[in-house]
């Protein structure tokens, strides 16, 4: 077979089995990373939290994921994607259902920690996982791809949460806690299914052919060697470097907006229309992401083609 017939099946088979199921991963973890915004409109009253005390629980989650998020990272690489984010998925999908049942301000500011912790090293090792799978020069498509599902599950989350928090009212249970039960299922459920689906390498790849194996990982070899020739920096050094702390702080501006914006909008929007049913806030929150998931998907292609 031909090397570029053999380049275009590999990367076909790729973005076939690689991309869909982080991207479903995905969506799941940002619903149970926002989904305190949504639940917010009935759990702030319920849990007698102020506006500064939703804002310090809110921001409380990412404490424990800083202080857990190099170290989880290291050990995707270091000891095995799979039986790693299958732990990620199944601590944070059952503490996300435990937040349903905190009773007071300081259980909410604890859950929230705790989800922190337990989230910590997903996102980064999702994205290391796939320089596992893609070249360089499509790597920054495959990361958009699996990005994407930021916007989407802001899309699916936003009408889910509203309808429940309207009408789910089962068990003797209010709907923002049914918000945190139901949304956290996925990420229990994935958890126990994840080691029978994710490939830590492309050796283990069934659908993969010997020749597309030996293809792929030749190339990711010769990638691997390039990049430690030309910067071969130690872990320390790397944490170091200049160029880190410049994408940190960028970063930072960044989440800072996003998730000020997302975890706030609900309110915001509920504020601006009292009248308006929960379902009916939550649909309005949804349409910045259509526009996100259009943009970024530009934005994607864009960078493939130029390489930028």
């Amino acid at each position: 077979m031909a090397i570029d017939s053999i380049a275009r099946s590999t990367q076909r088979k790729r973005y076939l089995h690689i991309i869909p199921y982080v991207f479903i991963l995905y969506i799941i973890a940002f619903l149970d990373r926002v989904n305190v915004g949504y639940a917010a409109l009935q759990m702030n009253k319920a849990l007698g939290l102020t506006a500064q005390a939703f804002g310090l629980g809110a921001g409380i989650f990412f404490i424990g994921y800083f202080i857990l998020e190099i170290p989880s990272t290291l050990l995707v690489e270091r000891w095995s994607a799979r039986k790693w984010i299958s732990r990620i998925l199944l601590t944070w999908g059952l503490v996300a259902i435990l937040t349903a049942f905190v009773q007071n301000p300081w259980q909410f500011y604890l859950a929230r920690f705790l989800i922190g912790l337990a989230e910590a090293g997903f996102f980064p090792g999702i994205v290391l996982y796939l320089t596992h799978w893609f070249r360089r020069e499509e790597q920054a498509r495959a990361v958009a791809l699996f990005m994407t599902a930021l916007a989407v599950s802001n899309i699916i989350g936003a009408p889910l949460s509203g309808a429940l928090l309207d009408y789910a009212h089962w068990f003797g249970l209010a709907g923002w806690q049914w918000v945190f039960i139901i949304e956290g299922l996925p990420a229990i459920i994935f958890g126990l299914l994840n080691p029978f689906i994710m490939l830590d390498r492309p050796e283990q790849a069934k659908w993969l052919t010997a020749e597309e194996k030996q293809w792929l990982r030749g190339e990711l070899d010769r990638e691997a060697g390039a990049v430690r020739q030309e910067h071969g920096l130690s872990l320390r050094q790397a944490l170091m470097h200049w160029d880190t702390w410049v994408l940190a702080l960028i970063y930072f501006f960044v989440v800072t907006g996003f998730y000020g914006f997302g975890l706030w909008l609900p309110q915001i929007v509920k504020q601006l229309s009292h009248q308006s049913s929960n379902l009916l806030v939550t649909l309005i929150t949804m349409i910045p992401y259509l526009f996100a998931l259009v943009g970024m998907i530009l934005v994607a292609n864009h960078s493939d083609r130029t390489g930028e």
